[in-house]
């Protein structure tokens, strides 16, 4: 490498640690308006976030950077794709082809409507009152379609806001992707619907005390690999995830006294987001080998560990008695395997993120296709609340009771999110083929996880996903560890063996 060559690279990647350093900016921002932020102060915090995402806009479209990119992508430095150059060079490249695409303007009104539609949807929701949420919408979806056009898309406008979380990916193949895993999902359904089988689920509506739960979820967290060395847990609407730099990774959940999945499986959830991102290089911060690759593979590492780990009879048998310690009135009569049990009922339910797993893609499924009819004007705005519980009709044979626990119980549409959905869907199918081929590797997952063994498979995520940031893309970095394409089969079996015994099927 010339001194020349080795001076334009580092000029590029230094520009892009500023953007980064930007960026992580308006995240507290967005993270305290999430947490803390008084309702009234909406409207002054949704100038100071457009304003500063309006300064990310403009370091990522700057000249010069582009210049210092199209040298670096015809020198020697991107011959290998894959190397840390190359896939430096690479992404930062295609990031910023994408922001070219987009005037500053726009970019600055999406946030701004970002801020005022999640304090609305707040209220709203808080109301179960959709029409007040209405006009919120009707805006961000305009903002979304102006934003599809100027990015530009070969097949539908869905597929440019699609490409925000993964990469390249298509909502035809989404779709054909979710329809493989609906058809084999819905047999498995019928038939636990028909087992006669149910767990007493009141067990998890008892009290358990706020505090208490925050307790146990805190050190739950942290037994799986969550670092509070590098990051909090706090209490928010919906929860969420977000990493404010190399050391300062946020994690929040809500809390409900009478239901003790709602924080517990969230923190565990929001806890393998943070993992993944405590686990990036942080030699690499702010730049492609240092950041995740995509949602799909982001949601994979939750799931992963909210599911696969934490909904396992291995993890409450080594975490029981220390759950029956902390809430002695609801769990000191309650055997393990009925615990168990009801911690893992299948039945249709209103809310996704308090889904089983045997029907949580049927949320998904539901979501990505009403966004696409909203974005694409086939539905209207105000036809949506009915739309969507027909769908729940459909899917679930379940009526939604109100508009919170319908049309208003997802913040995404609020922030702008189109095309978010998807990806969990994709990081249930990652998350499922990642596990059995770490189960492979590692020699058996059950008896490390009931041993409160978790470090092995954190150290293997780390070093297969984690370390890898952006090197390869999704589809590619899948492949590679697994050895196969990714696939629906791997989350088919992993049902089938975890529920056909419980269920007598």
């Amino acid at each position: 490498m010339t001194d020349n060559l080795q001076r334009v690279y580092q000029q590029a990647c230094d520009h892009a640690r500023q953007s980064a350093i930007l960026a992580a900016v308006q995240a507290a921002l967005e993270w305290d308006e999430r947490t803390m932020l008084p309702p009234p102060a909406a409207e002054y915090r949704a100038e100071q976030i457009a304003l500063v995402s309006g300064l990310v806009h403009k370091q990522w479209v700057e000249p010069r950077f582009g210049d210092w990119l199209a040298e670096l992508a015809a020198s020697p430095l991107a011959e290998d794709p894959y190397s840390d150059s190359g896939a430096t060079i690479r992404e930062l490249r295609r990031q910023r082809d994408r922001a070219v695409k987009l005037p500053q303007s726009l970019v600055e009104a999406i946030a701004r409507a970002a801020v005022l539609g999640q304090n609305a949807w707040q209220e709203a929701r808080r109301k179960a009152d959709f029409q007040q949420f209405r006009p919120f919408l009707e805006n961000m979806l305009a903002l979304k379609r102006q934003q599809a056009e100027a990015i530009g898309y070969a097949q539908s406008p869905y597929d440019a806001l699609l490409d925000d979380y993964e990469p390249a990916a298509l909502s035809a193949e989404v779709t054909q992707v979710l329809a493989a895993l609906r058809n084999e999902l819905a047999p498995l359904v019928a038939e636990i619907a028909q087992s006669g089988r149910r767990p007493d689920v009141s067990i998890l509506a008892r009290r358990y005390a706020v505090g208490a739960q925050e307790q146990f979820g805190r050190a739950a967290a942290a037994r799986i690999g969550f670092d509070f060395n590098r990051g909090r847990l706090d209490p928010t609407t919906h929860p969420f995830c977000t990493t404010l730099g190399p050391h300062d990774c946020r994690i929040t959940t809500r809390y409900n006294e009478r239901h003790f999945n709602e924080s517990f499986f969230g923190i565990l959830h929001e806890a393998g987001h943070g993992i993944y991102e405590q686990g990036l290089r942080v030699d690499q911060y702010g730049l492609p080998l240092g950041q995740a690759v995509s949602l799909g593979v982001h949601e994979s590492q939750s799931r992963l560990w909210e599911n696969l780990v934490g909904r396992s009879l291995p993890f409450w048998e080594h975490l029981y008695l220390e759950a029956q310690r902390q809430f002695p009135e609801a769990l000191g009569d309650v055997a393990l395997r009925d615990f168990y049990f009801a911690a893992n009922d299948v039945r249709p339910s209103l809310v996704r993120v308090e889904a089983d797993e045997a029907t949580y893609n049927l949320h998904i499924v539901i979501r990505f296709e009403l966004e696409q009819a909203l974005l694409l004007g086939d539905l209207s705005v105000g036809d949506l609340p009915g739309a969507w519980n027909e769908a729940y009709r459909k899917y679930l044979s379940i009526d939604p009771t109100d508009d919170a626990v319908g049309v208003l119980q997802d913040v995404h549409w609020s922030a702008g999110l189109i095309g978010y959905f998807p990806t969990y869907a994709l990081g249930n199918l990652c998350a499922a083929q990642l596990f059995a081929k770490a189960d492979e590797e590692l020699g058996g997952l059950k008896a490390l996880i009931a041993a409160g063994q978790f470090l092995p498979l954190r150290q293997w995520l780390g070093e297969k996903i984690h370390s890898q940031g952006q090197r390869y893309p999704a589809a590619e970095l899948i492949r590679r560890v697994t050895g196969q394409p990714l696939s629906h089969r791997p989350l088919i079996a992993y049902l089938r063996a975890k529920f056909e015994p419980l269920y007598g099927l």
